[in-house]
């Protein structure tokens, strides 16, 4: 696999054989992160560190340690040495498993997103990834990613009507653990977007980064406002909205009825009929989400299940990155 381009090679990789049949959360994480470069975590904060920043008048009180004495020495001035912060990242990745996020449902009958399939061969599973699937792999790679740089990982999620918490450690042993609640966790019920945000920021003790994984098919004006709250917290907030092609194209025709998947409710309509105004709301709902998200702050990138999640992230850290 040397040589091959990031992208190619985690699709190769990511096959539904490994994804379904090996179920090994780690090996899975470990393959999407393979390969990618992404820039380290610099801190926002100055103070004692390893990387210089610059000069500033000393004031009585300055320890005398960070006087810049060969300074003093050319121009007779008192300046005084300042470094980046070198800190922990602490990250809390809060994702949702509501019911909703259970589509698409995974079927034997149905046919694998092209990055599942490729490389497969004749006779391939037909697996799908659900939403909820794709944000425990993309949460896995994250976590692995952040860990093997010496970061510390927590997670918030809810199973049933009870929040999960792990709070943020690094290290192999915790990473295990995070690994394993993620596996267990199973699309129920609904979830509480704005606590779970709310929760998020008053958990990360110090400022941090609180990513947030779901459809965000939920209230968008509390959600948003508790979106808001977190960064103005300081904390470094980022949304990754989770979509499927099926929801995005909408390609359903005659007469069918829909479920809502976490209230019941169930609606009987032409799908062919509906298709134009379907995708003009979920687009026009896309749209409010990222304008909300730029205007607040906040970081916000929409995937859909058919992408492969290594080119995914690799897409998204390089944009952090520029």
């Amino acid at each position: 696999m040397a040589g091959a381009a990031p992208s190619t090679a985690f699709s190769r990789v990511l096959s539904p054989d490994l994804l379904a049949s090996l179920g090994d959360l780690e090996l899975a994480a470990r393959l999407i992160v393979e390969g990618m470069q992404a820039g380290g975590h610099r801190s926002l904060y100055r103070g004692v560190g390893t990387e210089f920043v610059q000069h500033r008048p000393y004031v009585q009180g300055d320890s005398l340690r960070y006087l810049d004495w060969k300074l003093l020495a050319r121009t007779d001035r008192l300046q005084t040495r300042q470094y980046r912060e070198s800190t922990q990242v602490g990250l809390l990745l809060v994702l949702d498993t509501s019911a909703s996020m259970g589509f698409p449902e995974p079927a034997g009958s149905a046919p694998a997103p092209a990055w599942a399939r490729e490389g497969e061969g004749e006779g391939g599973t037909g697996f799908v990834v659900s939403r909820l699937r794709y944000g425990i792999l993309l949460a896995a790679a994250l976590a692995w990613l952040a860990i093997s740089r010496g970061e510390a990982v927590g997670l918030l999620t809810w199973t049933g009507s009870r929040p999960l918490h792990l709070p943020p450690r690094s290290g192999r042993p915790h990473l295990r653990r995070l690994l394993a609640e993620l596996e267990r966790l199973e699309p129920r019920g609904a979830w509480p977007p704005a606590e779970a945000m709310d929760q998020a920021a008053s958990l990360l003790r110090r400022r941090g980064m609180v990513v947030a994984i779901s459809d965000f098919y939920d209230d968008e004006a509390a959600l948003q406002s508790s979106l808001r709250r977190a960064a103005r917290r300081g904390h470094d907030v980022a949304m990754l909205q989770l979509t499927s092609e099926e929801e995005l194209d909408f390609p359903f025709d005659g007469e069918m009825e829909f479920e809502d998947a976490e209230t019941g409710a169930r609606l009987l309509t032409h799908a062919g009929a509906s298709a134009d105004a379907v995708r003009a709301r979920i687009r026009a709902f896309h749209d409010r989400l990222r304008r909300a998200a730029l205007r607040d702050g906040i970081d916000h990138l929409r995937l859909s299940t058919s992408e492969a999640p290594g080119p995914a992230l690799r897409r998204y850290l390089l944009t952090r990155a520029r």
